[in-house]
């Protein structure tokens, strides 16, 4: 009998793929550090510097189900590796604009190139790894994600002030396309390549005779893929709006902080975020239960934003502390992506990723763009040196729809039904 594939090469050969998710959240969060810059060059205000931002989270959200489709069909190898190549074509384009519409064409060849990535890993998870530690790998994968966001914190901003940003998404180009190289000679899409076993289950080796279209309707006619894909939607977007785009101008503008401190703050809840995928995954699958550590979960992240908008003066320790713990709760989304998985059929799976995932992007645009829009709303009159300035008033009405947001997470999360973390395909066969 064939032996499944030693962990050590499980790891690099899934990690290897894992490494374009920590490119996509790199410069899914970088214009937070170059708000000022982006603004001058482009001769923008918030409104849109907020599309700017966001048209990488609208190609990103749009690419998911096509995304999916493809894992299934073609597998994650090939397309990741198109996919790596087309975004470092994307980041040196919005690199050298001289226009806001071929920055805007760049950040959205960005976002829709590296949409593939979170789908793919969840994809060749199932093939790499058992399916009890589904929650832990996804998890693994969300803090690689946000190590990436950790460098296009505190890290690019010295970049940006040392070289520009425009150099610095060159080099980032640079990189991402020999990362392109590294995944075709390196990742398989499934051990049988190595000659191992597979952990996959038997229906999912030929996605369980279903064309794509099939998987699809699967998919979006079970119930509990809704309710899995407004929870991971809901409680994400708060995070990725905050930490990606309006967090640092608001310490700076409304708390005088350095930029570069202000980035600590928000490099710190992604830290929380990093950190929370894989220790609330792990905790779930140890648990053999999804739903009471998700709803746990989603029930603290909305209580930090509710004390982030009560208590906006809190001292400096406390604020860490606070971002910290608001991160961390919100990484229990990644328990969303293995429930989803569970609750549809196993030759679905990178259809059901897609599915579910558009929606942590998807809902994270609209954010970005409508606190841009409210900013604008509420703007004062203030500028320095061509950019805007907010006052605390303009970004406490934004800010409102952080809590909102939480709170629809935990009802959506209230409404799924526990799995056990067991496919509920085999317990119907």
């Amino acid at each position: 009998m064939q032996r499944f594939p030693p962990v050590p090469l499980a790891w690099l050969t899934w990690g290897l793929l894992a490494s374009l998710y920590f490119v996509g959240f790199f410069q899914r969060v970088a214009p937070a550090v170059m708000v000022d810059e982006l603004m001058r060059d482009f001769g923008i205000a918030a409104t849109l510097l907020g599309n700017l931002s966001a048209i990488y989270f609208y190609a990103y959200a749009a690419m998911q189900i096509p995304s999916g489709l493809l894992a299934d069909a073609v597998g994650p190898r090939r397309v990741a590796t198109i996919a790596a190549v087309a975004a470092a074509l994307g980041i040196a384009l919005f690199a050298l604009a001289d226009s806001l519409w071929l920055a805007s064409l760049g950040r959205g060849l960005i976002g829709a190139s590296v949409a593939v990535a979170f789908v793919a890993c969840m994809k060749l998870a199932g093939h790499w790894f058992p399916a009890n530690r589904f929650a832990t790998v996804t998890g693994v994968a969300l803090l690689i994600g946000n190590l990436g966001g950790v460098l296009a914190g505190v890290p690019l901003s010295e970049a940006v002030a040392g070289i520009g940003w425009r150099m610095a998404m060159l080099i980032s180009a640079g990189v991402t396309l020999l990362l392109a190289g590294a995944v075709w000679l390196w990742v398989r899409d499934d051990p049988g390549e190595r000659g191992y076993a597979s952990h996959a289950h038997p229906e999912a080796l030929n996605n369980g005779g279903m064309g794509p279209w099939r998987s699809l309707k699967r998919v979006v006619s079970e119930r509990d893929t809704w309710a899995l894909f407004f929870a991971g939607g809901l409680i994400a977007a708060p995070v990725l709006t905050f930490a990606g785009l309006w967090g640092v101008p608001y310490l700076v503008q409304v708390h005088g902080l350095e930029r570069s401190h202000a980035a600590v703050f928000t490099t710190t809840m992604l830290l929380g975020f990093a950190v929370g995928g894989p220790l609330l995954g792990a905790l779930s699958d140890r648990m053999g239960r999804r739903k009471p550590p998700y709803l746990g979960a989603a029930l603290a992240h909305a209580l930090g934003w509710i004390v982030f908008l009560l208590v906006p003066d809190l001292p400096a320790a406390a604020r860490y502390l606070l971002f910290a713990v608001i991160g961390f709760a919100a990484g229990g989304l990644i328990i969303g992506f293995a429930f989803s998985r569970e609750v549809n059929h196993p030759g679905a799976a990178g259809a059901v990723g897609g599915v579910v995932n558009m929606a942590v992007l998807g809902f994270a645009a609209i954010q970005q763009s409508g606190m841009g829009w409210i900013l604008d709303r509420n703007w004062k009159g203030a500028m320095i040196e061509g950019a805007r300035v907010y006052d605390a008033a303009a970004y406490h009405a934004a800010f409102t729809w952080l809590a909102v947001s939480a709170l629809g997470a935990v009802a959506s999360v209230a409404l799924t039904r526990e799995t056990h973390c067991r496919l509920r395909f085999d317990s119907k066969a």
